[in-house]
């Protein structure tokens, strides 16, 4: 049981209780094809659907209560037994009940923002988390202005930590989010460009970012990249910790070594560290989910457990073996600048390969920065990568600035995903890695499901 009929009414007053006796809600959706016992059902609008349209197929499903937007009229042939709750906005009031259940609750509350990493981040707290106490986290990228009151009302009410990943595009959108989330602990994990072509520049993502300490709890904490300059100015806040690999942070990385199917790495806490992740930024992402831990009074033994247990977010710098043993980072989920450049790096780092060939695509939504900033990724693509192959109108910008500078690296664009995948049968075979890394409108996926399809 999530709540009650009777609790519903404690806050959203204008309703029609269908039954006498006190009626249970085991899960609130917002999709009316799933199939729920005793289940809320909350009609959102879009700009091409009307969940009102669907109340029936909700009930039919098993929709006990729903809620109904107060200037339209309900149909006459609506059940008799069903309870409704009349609201101004369906979605301002979905976020309303997830932040009285959120209170109601009371867990300890971690959100986590970012342009890179926030999403490994939260896998990462989450598995640490889950040694010690019962954990909830955000599941897949439901991150916005539905995904994060829909994760916080899929909690079970026994739940110590909840874990809420924050997404935005625009002003404003972290803000609510955090106001509604009432966090205890924050984490910016990095400044990046994604989103910059609404929000402007570096500075105003930065600034977008930051929203997420306007819900923080007063005597709550922020652990924030310490070797990002655009957050220094938080630096000197009293509940502020960094992270980085500069010597002024509060925690700091040394000793980082990339391996195969590992990245270890020592903390100033005197500790040395190993996570099923390749790359110096997840030794970062990793030193976030440590520094919350040891504020949650976790032990360093069981901090390692959970780091070795994570289950990570698929199509996230997933490492796994294709058609005769070559070696596949499926990193198709989602791209920026920062990260695409950040893979590449772990590529140049990894051992014991003769090929080294990275297959990118466009990233999305840079507006008027796109050339620039594909450009920008073009200067990291150098020896010892082999070859570039690059699919998409903005990509080829990385295409073109590579075949300016270098002469060592095979390159190639396409306009055809078929005809890439033709041309690298003849580099499928153990001594080959392949780093498959585009936004996420691309679908590179499928370019990886041909790779390692037996």
């Amino acid at each position: 049981m999530l709540f009650t009929i009777d609790w519903l009414a404690g806050f959203l007053p204008n309703f029609k209780k269908q039954r006498e006796e006190e009626t249970i809600i085991n899960e609130v959706v917002t999709d009316s094809r799933i199939k729920v016992s005793k289940s809320l059902f909350i009609p959102l609008v879009g700009e091409n659907f009307d969940g009102h349209e669907y109340v029936h197929q909700a009930v039919e499903n098993g929709a006990v209560a729903i809620l109904w937007t107060k200037d339209r009229k309900l149909p006459q042939s609506f059940p008799n037994d069903i309870s409704v709750f009349f609201v101004d906005d369906t979605l301002i009031a979905l976020q309303q009940i997830s932040s009285e259940y959120r209170k109601e609750v009371n867990p300890v509350v971690i959100g986590i923002t970012g342009s890179n990493g926030k999403t490994t981040t939260k896998d990462l707290v989450a598995a640490v988390m889950g040694t010690t106490y019962n954990t909830h986290a955000t599941k897949g990228n439901l991150n916005n202005h539905i995904g994060v009151p829909l994760t916080i009302l899929s909690m079970k009410r026994d739940t110590e930590v909840l874990i809420l990943e924050m997404g935005m595009s625009n002003f404003g959108e972290i803000d609510r989010l955090s106001t509604i989330a009432i966090p205890d602990y924050v984490v910016i994990t990095n400044i990046g460009e994604s989103h910059i072509e609404y929000l402007g520049s570096r500075k105003g993502i930065s600034e977008a970012k930051m929203e997420i300490l306007n819900g923080l709890k007063e005597e709550g904490l922020a652990v924030i990249d310490g070797d990002e300059p655009l957050l220094k100015h938080l630096h000197s806040n009293k509940n502020v910790r960094t992270c980085g690999y500069d010597s002024t942070n509060t925690s700091v990385i040394e000793k980082c070594v990339v391996g195969h199917g590992q990245t270890n790495f020592h903390l100033s806490d005197g500790n040395s560290y190993s996570i099923p992740l390749l790359g110096k930024h997840h030794a970062k992402n990793a030193s976030f989910a440590i520094l919350l831990a040891k504020e949650m009074k976790i032990p360093t033994a069981e901090i390692k457990k959970g780091l070795n247990s994570l289950e990570q977010t698929s199509m996230r710098f997933q490492l796994v073996q294709g058609i005769n043993g070559v070696s596949v980072i499926n990193d198709a989920y989602n791209a920026s600048p920062t990260s695409m450049i950040a893979s590449i790096e772990v590529m140049k780092q990894m051992e014991g390969y003769g090929e080294r060939i990275l297959v990118l695509g466009d990233v999305l939504e840079l507006g008027d920065y796109s050339e620039e900033l594909h450009r920008s990724i073009a200067h990291e693509i150098k020896h010892p990568i082999t070859v570039l192959y690059t699919f998409g109108i903005e990509a080829k910008y990385i295409y073109d600035e590579v075949s300016r500078m270098s002469s060592e690296i095979k390159i190639e664009h396409f306009s055809s995903k078929e005809d890439l995948v033709r041309d690298l049968e003849p580099f499928l075979n153990d001594e080959t890695i392949i780093l498959v890394k585009a936004s996420r409108g691309l679908k590179f996926e499928t370019i990886v499901n041909k790779l390692i399809k037996k």
